[in-house]
Formats: structure tokens, C-alpha cells, sequence
């Protein structure tokens, strides 16, 4: 009788070692599907306890599935742990000519260095440092060195993601990422005509407008944008503005418009004229000559701080910096290779060493604004459960959106126990819904969870994932007892 016992017993042991890969789906998630007329197979979906002894809870959790802006998930823990939370961008200028008198008798070199908060008061700082040295007057020309990365213009010859290109969430980045690459700009209709203008002023920017003033509230002006006509021509460029735009707003925003060389040249002649300096030359696209002195640097700051402006409002651009900052260091030993690519080989080396299969994995920018990158919910749990053993959990923590309080998550999951507890990293794409982060239960136990939803109605599927998160927060998962 005894031996029966202890065989009955290691059978209970080996299927709960050994649970399915489909466990039941909550009523509620159920329930959530078919009133957005989405199959059930359309979800993928994992649940793993963090230290404590309750079972798995896996829904189709091997399926590779399109992450959307989850795939930042694996950007940060990855880099986190690679660069540190303490890693930092930087800018320089540089030189090799002799400064005399106030006069910089050669070329100034503008070198980058990943640094992703280098907006135009950054830039305009680093300019009054340079002016502090004592340069006035620069003879030669305005070296811009990208080449931190290859290829160093990522976005030359790259066909738009989507029918909107000159929106921020669309930059491909480079090392410099001066102002985003983006042309700040307002946008005014007050007495019934629209005006534009940059800013700061940049001699040679001129607008045009076809737009019509429309009823629209004025926080949605984006809604009746149409791409603008952009014609370059000897000195100047003409940018005339179509769609419509709201009556009576006036609004502040950046668009990739121009070319980012043409933009380089155009905010330092500006900025270096507003702060009494003379310049000389043009701006051209160059790595840095031999012999250069460094005059002035600035750095950003540390990539555990940006994290939390990343994750939250979900920043594309930062997302790609970060990830081809994972490829620098492995640059000198593969010459041939793209730095996307080297990072790619950075994040599979990751989680070789974490003992996490990569079957399935396709890696493309990191920041999830891509049709090509594939995860399984059980390869990105397994990650947050890493992560969460690791000593940047709660670098990783803090930076993610947290449920019906902040960042792509303040409107959503406010009225249940999973409101300013659960700390989830969004995914929206045409196709595609996801999230992924952390839950408690009911009794206090964390979770690390990934869920997806890949479908043309994916859009109505929220609603899905969302339950899916309270019910692990209310009730607990079917099957989740020790």
C-alpha cells in the first residue's frame, strides 16, 4: 500500500513538474474576447511566481507573438545589467587647430555619443561652455561625427514605418540625436490664421500654409495633419503645411521635416550667433580626424534615470538608442557587423547565460515599432523573473508605467486591486496589444506576467488583457496553489 501511495504521489509531482502549455482561461478573460469578437487563440500569454511555490500559469506561452512596445522590456533588463544603470551618454566638441586670439583657425568637431536628452537648452549649454573657452571665431567648418554606431545613418534609405514619418515615435536615431532629429516648432491660429515658426528662430525656415482651421478641440491638432511639402532649395527651405488644424491653438511640437545635417548647421549657426560667435563654414557629416583635443563635453544623465521617461511614455527613439548602445562594445571585434546586429548578439548571449531558450526570438530595433521582432510570452516572463532575482530590479521596476496611475497605463485598470500596485510595460501596435511587468494576488505574491494579443481586431482587445491582469490581482490564477 505504501509503495502504490509513494507512486500516486510522484505522478501528482511529475504533472505538476510537467503542466500543459493551454492551462484554463479565467471566466472574465474569456468573457473579454467574445465581446471583442477575438479568438481565443489570438492570446499568448504566461504567469510565473516570484519567489513562491505556487504552479506556473501558461496560455499558449511558447507561441513567438509580436511584443508592439513590450519588446522595451527586454531593451532595459538586458541593458541594465550589460551597461549599468549608471551608463551615461555623452556629447563632445572637439578639435585639432590652434585657437589664438579667439579665433579657432580649422574645422570644430560635433561628436556623439548617444546621448538621448539632447535637446536645443542642452545643446545652447554646451555652446556658452565652448564660449567660456574663449572661442569667438571659427574659421573652418562644423564636423559632425555619428559614427558611434554603424552605419552611422541609420535612417538614410529606410522606407517610412507608416503613413507618418515626421512624428517623433517614428525617428530612427544616431549617436548625435541632437533635438531628437526632430525641428521644434509652434504652430498658432489665434485671429483665424495659422502661423508657424521654430524655436528657437532659424534664418532660412520658411512656412507656407494650406491648411484649414477646424472645430476640433485643440489637444487633438495631430488628428487632421497631412504630411507637409518639404522643398530644399540655395539657402533655404520651404515647408508648406497641409491638413487642417483647430481654431483658436496654439500648440507647441517637433517634426522630423528637414534632413538632421541641415539641422545640425542650422541650430548651431543660430545658437552660436545668439551667443556673440562667428562662424565661417558649413556643416558636413565626417568621423573624427586624428589628434583632435576635447574643449568642451556634456553628459547625460545616467540611463537608470531615463528609463523611467523611456518605459512610461514608451519613446521609441530611446528605446533604439539604448538597444544599439548594447552593440558598441562588441564594435572593435566585429568590423564587419552592424551595431543592431552586435546588440542582437548581446541580448541571445544574455539569456544563454540565464538559461532561456531563444527559439523564436527575432530581434530588429528593440523598441517593438517593427513587423519583423517575435518573443514568446515565456521567453519575456522569464526575463522579468531574472530581472527581479538581479540587483536592478528595482531600477527596472520604478522605470515601468503603473497600473490607473502613470505613464500608458494612468487610464487603464483604475478601479480593481491591480490600481498602483501592478507595474506593467504597454505594446500597441496596428495588430497587436500587450503587457508585460508585474502583479500581486490576492495574498501579496508577486507574478511576472507577458501577454499578448496578435489580431487584426487587437485594437478592441484591451479590454482582454486588462482582465486578464485583475484576475490575477482579485482571484489568483485556475491551478495557482502551492
Amino acid at each position: 500500500m505504501r509503495k502504490i501511495l509513494l507512486l500516486a504521489l510522484a505522478a501528482i509531482v511529475a504533472g505538476c513538474a510537467t503542466r500543459p502549455a493551454r492551462d484554463a482561461l479565467p471566466s472574465a478573460v474569456q468573457q473579454a474576447l467574445a465581446q471583442a469578437a477575438v479568438p481565443a487563440d489570438a492570446l499568448a500569454a504566461v504567469a510565473l511566481p516570484l519567489g513562491h511555490a505556487a504552479a506556473p500559469w501558461r496560455y499558449r506561452a511558447e507561441l513567438p507573438m509580436q511584443p508592439g512596445s513590450a519588446m522595451k522590456v527586454v531593451t532595459s533588463i538586458v541593458a541594465l545589467d550589460r551597461l549599468g544603470p549608471n551608463h551615461r551618454g555623452y556629447t563632445e566638441l572637439r578639435t585639432a587647430a590652434p585657437l589664438q586670439g579667439g579665433e579657432l583657425q580649422g574645422d570644430l568637431l560635433l561628436k556623439g555619443g548617444a546621448d538621448p536628452e539632447l535637446d536645443v537648452a542642452r545643446f545652447w549649454a554646451l555652446l556658452v561652455d565652448l564660449r567660456q573657452r574663449g572661442v569667438q571665431h571659427i574659421r573652418g567648418d562644423l564636423l559632425v561625427d555619428r559614427t558611434l554606431f554603424r552605419p552611422a545613418r541609420m535612417d538614410l534609405g529606410v522606407p517610412p514605418f507608416d503613413e507618418s514619418p515626421e512624428f517623433a515615435y517614428n525617428v530612427i536615431p544616431d549617436a548625435l540625436q541632437l533635438a531628437g532629429s526632430l525641428l521644434p516648432l509652434e504652430l498658432s491660429s489665434e485671429g483665424g490664421t495659422l502661423r508657424a515658426s521654430t524655436v528657437p528662430p532659424l534664418p532660412g525656415i520658411e512656412f507656407t500654409s494650406r491648411m484649414a482651421l477646424t472645430e476640433r478641440a485643440c489637444k487633438d491638432w495631430d488628428d487632421d495633419w497631412k504630411a507637409a511639402q518639404v522643398q530644399p532649395q540655395e539657402g533655404r527651405t520651404l515647408i508648406e503645411l497641409q491638413g487642417g488644424f483647430p481654431r483658436d491653438c496654439t500648440q507647441r511640437t517637433a517634426l522630423q521635416l528637414i534632413d538632421r545635417l541641415e539641422l545640425a548647421e542650422r541650430l548651431f549657426r543660430a545658437l552660436w550667433q545668439e551667443l556673440g560667435g562667428r562662424w565661417d563654414g558649413v556643416a558636413r557629416e565626417a568621423p573624427a580626424p586624428e589628434g583632435t583635443r576635447l574643449l568642451v563635453r556634456h553628459e547625460g544623465r545616467p540611463w537608470g534615470e531615463v528609463l523611467r521617461h523611456m518605459n512610461k511614455q514608451s519613446d521609441n527613439a530611446q528605446a533604439r538608442l539604448l538597444f544599439l548602445s548594447l552593440g558598441v562594445p562588441r564594435m572593435a571585434l566585429a568590423p564587419q557587423a552592424s551595431t543592431a546586429e552586435l546588440a542582437a548578439q548581446e541580448v541571445r548571449a544574455w539569456l544563454a547565460e540565464h538559461g532561456i531558450a531563444d527559439a523564436g526570438l527575432v530581434l530588429d530595433n528593440g523598441s517593438g515599432l517593427s513587423r519583423s521582432e517575435r518573443i514568446t510570452p515565456a521567453q519575456l516572463a522569464g526575463m522579468l523573473e531574472a530581472a527581479w532575482r538581479g540587483p536592478h530590479a528595482a531600477d527596472l521596476m520604478m522605470s515601468l508605467p503603473v497600473a490607473g496611475v502613470d505613464g500608458t497605463l494612468r487610464r487603464r485598470l483604475k478601479d480593481g486591486p491591480a490600481s498602483g500596485w501592478a507595474r506593467l510595460k504597454t505594446g500597441t501596435l496596428r495588430n497587436v496589444v500587450a503587457l508585460a511587468g508585474y502583479v500581486n494576488d490576492p495574498e501579496g505574491r508577486p507574478w511576472a506576467v507577458a501577454m499578448m494579443v496578435n489580431h487584426e481586431r487587437a485594437s478592441h482587445a484591451r479590454p482582454v488583457l486588462d482582465a486578464l491582469v485583475d484576475s490575477i490581482a482579485r482571484h489568483g490564477l485556475p491551478g495557482a496553489a502551492p
